[in-house]
């Protein structure tokens, strides 16, 4: 079972948009954005990749909530 975006819906394995990268001691930190506009912050490292952190998605004028 692959997880999603609680928000749309889109598959956390693919990643919409890398906001940017930063080497860490434990591997890397990826801030991204999902298609929603959701901003998640990942670890990656040897176990592989884990969100630690997602927000909500950005609010447009007109769409509903």
């Amino acid at each position: 079972m692959t997880s999603t975006c609680p928000h749309c819906g889109w598959p956390d394995s693919q990643l919409f948009r890398v906001v940017s990268r930063h080497a860490t001691a434990a591997g890397l930190t990826v801030w991204a954005r999902c298609a929603c506009g959701s901003l998640q912050v990942r670890e990656v490292g040897a176990a592989g990749a884990r969100i630690v952190s997602r927000g909500r998605p950005d609010l447009v004028p007109g769409c509903p909530a």
